[in-house]
């Protein structure tokens, strides 16, 4: 990819041609850095739970303090889980396949990716996806 630099006030606009290098450029710094805020909190949430060592003689304090644990383990989790999809649209990126819809190949509206960009699929697709998730979560 030609290393292209952008104007930290730049907006991808419909004005432009789609998925040009500076669009492409500015989802990498975005995704680049919501990758690194999560990691971040990952590693706060990491010396939290090792320098919480308490010892609770209180057994409603104790059980507190293990679903406060279970339940920040979750969010990491989840976290965990985002940054591979992070990883996949960097590599989207990359391949020049990045903002295009997985199931009809149409662009993906700068609106939704500025949004949501780890999206794969349009609004549309992602509706229809969701109906036939709803339809068969019915059965």
């Amino acid at each position: 990819m030609t290393k292209v630099t952008i104007d930290e006030s730049y907006t991808p606009s419909d004005t432009e041609p789609f998925m040009n290098d500076r669009q492409r450029e500015y989802f990498r710094r975005k995704l680049l850095n919501w990758k690194s805020e999560i990691l971040r909190e990952a590693q706060g949430t990491l010396s939290a739970l090792q320098s919480e060592n308490e010892n609770h003689p209180d057994l409603a304090d104790r059980a507190s303090s293990e679903t406060d644990r279970a339940i920040e383990l979750r969010a990491r989790d989840r976290q965990r889980k985002l940054t591979s999809k992070i990883d996949a649209a960097l590599s989207r990126i990359e391949d020049r396949s990045y903002g295009f819809c997985e199931e009809t190949g149409e662009p993906i509206s700068l609106k939704r990716l500025d949004a949501r960009p780890i999206a794969t699929l349009s609004l549309e697709a992602q509706e229809r996806h969701e109906r036939r998730e709803r339809v068969y979560r019915d059965d």
